[in-house]
Parts: structure tokens; C-alpha cells; sequence
């Protein structure tokens, strides 16, 4: 049985018209809660620093990044708190090249906050969540942007587990969200992302069960695949890739490895892309920057083998570099391409 949330939002949607004939339209739409992020230098502890260094992050709005720096058209659908937190989202997403124009302002709740302190070993990373009633958690379907879900404004909706995971108003939100770019002809992009602070594993895997059977293109690490569905090859992920493969009828699955690459099957196709090591500057955001690179190279007609590829090679960009954000540009994307491996470093002169 489908979670309520998807049940309600089975019915047939009217086809919207699109009024605006001169409005802009986008290769992606991406759905999500963006927050800001406070973090100690280097690796002190939270609870003894005297200051704190301020990220934006959300990983829809980090895929909309990294693909608006790849010069895709996107635009990122959220509700602000409408004060100078809120505004400091808003105003850096605009500065990557991010549509902010169908955001949702309001004046009465508040910015998504957490915390991040960086571990050092055997000292695990910590993050504390302050993110309850923030404007996002009360994004009520009925105030969507209605009239960016026309048949022509866009092809792709990206939405991840995370928003599912904040409670019944979002995971409505994000039914009615894909109800409605079903019915503009849009397809569907979803990345488990599954977070253990927010909800328990059975929870995650009854709520998303329906986007993984839906979606366009899902994306996913193996640790949850395993985590969530209990598929049964904890150490056999090519299996698991099958196994899931089978279950979404060929529609392509994209499965990370952490430190030894990624995965992708699509009707009975498998393809795997191994990656050398690198030395984490900035682990946070570089499964969204994953998302992004797939994304652009699958909008450009790439088959699956140079999708992944492209895929990786943004991932690693992002490892090397500090925040949340992709801070990238296709040259760098080309050039890691080009190379011989994906390992290969030298001096750009």
C-alpha cells in the first residue's frame, strides 16, 4: 500500500497551461530545504569554540549548483523565512546561477540550522539538527508555484529522501510536486540520501518506496540500498545493483561505492567506474555534486558509461574543495576528463 502522502496525490492533475510564454524554462527543477551551516575551525569541538564559520547548504539546492556552474538552466523551489538568513540562501544561490524567482517567502518561521563538528580519528564527525519548524517543514502543497509545473517550463523535477523525511507536510509537498510534473510531461529524479538523524530505516524505506519505483533516475549509496531494502549482498554491491535493477523495470539506478567509485545498471546494462583515493578537503555535498555531474552529461545524450564517468569526475572536483557547495567549472570537468586516469594531477600553466 502507498504512503498516504502519494495516495492522495494519485488522482489525474490537470495539464496548466503556460500563460507565460516568455518565462524561462529549465533543464531541472530542484525541491528541497537549504540551511545554513555553522562550523568550529578546523577540528574543534562545538561545544569550546568561540566562533563558528557559516555555510549555506541543502543537497537539492547543491545539485542546482553544480549543475548552474555546468551552464544547465535550473531552478531550486523552496520556502524562506523572509530576514537576513533567509536572504543570505537566496542571494548566494542567485550568485552560482541558480533561479530563485519561485521561491516562497514567508514572515513568520525560521532558517533550517545545524551544526557541524569535524572529527579527526578515532574521533567521529558530529552533526546536531536545528531544523524543527523551520519554513521549509511548513511548505504546504497548496503553495506551490503552480504555474511552474507547465508542460513546457522544464524537464526534470530532482527531490531527495531527506525531504520525506521531515514529516506528513513535506512528504505531501513532495507528492503533489511529482504529481504535477507527471502531468507537464517532466520526468523524475530522486536521491535516496537517507539520514539517520531524521527518521529510522523502516520508516525511510515505506516512504520512499514509491519514488524508487517511479523515478526517472534514482540515485543511491550502497550503504542504504543494503540499510533500507535488505537486498542481501552487504558485500556483493553489483548484486544489489540487480537486484534493484529488476525491481525498477531498466530504469536506471545509480548506486555510489564511497571509496571505490560507482555503479549503474539500466535494463540489464552495468557499468562501473572505479576511482583513485583522494585526500578529503570537502566530503560534504559531494553526493549532490555526483548527482549534478550525472545529470549533465544524461541532458547532453551521454550514454551510461560516460555519465558515470562525468559523475565521478565532478564528485572528486568537490572532494577538493572546502563547503558544501560544487564550486567547479566545466573546464575543470573536461580537463579531469581528458586525462588518462581519473588519478592524474599536475600544474595548469
Amino acid at each position: 500500500q502507498l504512503p498516504r502522502a502519494f495516495r492522495r496525490h494519485t488522482r489525474s492533475i490537470t495539464m496548466i497551461e503556460n500563460k507565460h510564454k516568455d518565462a524561462p524554462n529549465y533543464d531541472l527543477v530542484a525541491l528541497g530545504e537549504t540551511m545554513l551551516r555553522f562550523t568550529p575551525e578546523g577540528v574543534e569541538r562545538l561545544g569550546y569554540t568561540h566562533a563558528l564559520d557559516v555555510h549555506v547548504g541543502g543537497s537539492e539546492s547543491n545539485t542546482a549548483v553544480g549543475l548552474a556552474r555546468l551552464g544547465n538552466r535550473v531552478a531550486w523551489v523552496s520556502r524562506l523565512t523572509s530576514n537576513a538568513l533567509g536572504q543570505s540562501i537566496d542571494r548566494c544561490l542567485r550568485s552560482h546561477g541558480v533561479d530563485t524567482q519561485h521561491v516562497v517567502w514567508t514572515t513568520e518561521d525560521r532558517v533550517g540550522l545545524y551544526f557541524l563538528e569535524n572529527g579527526s580519528p578515532p574521533r567521529p564527525s558530529q552533526v546536531i539538527y536545528d531544523r524543527a519548524n523551520s519554513a521549509f517543514a511548513k511548505f504546504s502543497p497548496s503553495d506551490l508555484p503552480r504555474e511552474l509545473f507547465a508542460s513546457e517550463r522544464a524537464s526534470w523535477l530532482h527531490v531527495t529522501g531527506i525531504s520525506l523525511g521531515l514529516g506528513e507536510t513535506t512528504r505531501e509537498l513532495i507528492a503533489e510536486a511529482v504529481a504535477l510534473a507527471r502531468a507537464a510531461g517532466w520526468k523524475i529524479g530522486f536521491d535516496v540520501n537517507y539520514r539517520s538523524l531524521l527518521w529510522s530505516r523502516e520508516q525511510a524505506r515505506y516512504h520512499c518506496d514509491p519514488l524508487m519505483r517511479e523515478a526517472d533516475l534514482v540515485f543511491m549509496a550502497h550503504r542504504d540500498a543494503e540499510g533500507l531494502w535488505k537486498i542481501g549482498f552487504e558485500s556483493q554491491p553489483e548484486k544489489t545493483l540487480g537486484r534493484l535493477d529488476e525491481w525498477r523495470e531498466g530504469k536506471p539506478t545509480i548506486m555510489t561505492l564511497a571509496s571505490r567509485g560507482a555503479m549503474a545498471a539500466a535494463g540489464g546494462e552495468f557499468v562501473e567506474q572505479h576511482i583513485e583515493p583522494v585526500p578529503p578537503v570537502g566530503r560534504l555535498g559531494g553526493g549532490d555534486a555526483f548527482s549534478a555531474g550525472f545529470y549533465h552529461a544524461w541532458f547532453r545524450g551521454a550514454n551510461l558509461p560516460t555519465a558515470l564517468k562525468t559523475a565521478t569526475a565532478v564528485a572528486r572536483l568537490k572532494y577538493s574543495i572546502p563547503g558544501d557547495l560544487p564550486l567547479i567549472d566545466p573546464y575543470e570537468v573536461e580537463r579531469l576528463l581528458q586525462q588518462d586516469t581519473l588519478g592524474n594531477q599536475g600544474l595548469v600553466r
